[in-house]
């Protein structure tokens, strides 16, 4: 039975090769974790052109990004939907030298991560959403049994 709430769509792109509903569980695991719970959560897999539109349109920013996040969330329940663009994720992958699906997985959860209250943006709190982020990516492996 897939998770009735997290929700994942492709607009332009072709659905990434993940097995979403462990993504859903690793989700939900993390929330956990920050004392939150996954209420919806839309994910929609894009190309740059259409999160350019979105960044214009919503936030007035005209440039790329890997993702923006909307957030609906509500005291402890986490909502919001998350554009992830595709193209910027593997272009990131490849000038970071890492491998594309674990960059994905990082920007999947970086989504979560501003949903539970963490920041990049100011003074320090990139190092602090970072830190979660790896946090969240051991764990990722810890529950796959990758040890």
């Amino acid at each position: 039975n897939m998770n009735q709430r997290i929700f994942w769509t492709a607009d332009g792109v072709d659905m990434p090769p993940l097995d979403y509903e462990f993504i859903a569980h690793w989700l939900e695991e993390v929330a956990k974790n920050h004392d939150r719970m996954v209420g919806p959560m839309n994910y929609i897999f894009c190309d740059d052109k259409k999160i350019l539109e979105v960044n214009i349109e919503f936030l007035n920013h005209d440039y790329f990004t890997d993702i923006i996040t909307f957030d609906y969330s509500r005291r402890r329940l986490v909502s919001g939907d998350m554009y992830i663009s595709l193209e910027t994720v593997a272009s990131n992958a490849s000038g970071l030298g890492v491998d594309y699906m674990t960059e994905l997985k990082r920007v999947i959860v970086h989504g979560l991560l501003h949903l539970c209250g963490i920041n990049d943006k100011g003074e320090g709190e990139r190092e602090i959403m970072e830190m979660h982020e790896n946090e969240a990516l051991l764990l990722f492996n810890r529950l796959s049994g990758q040890l």
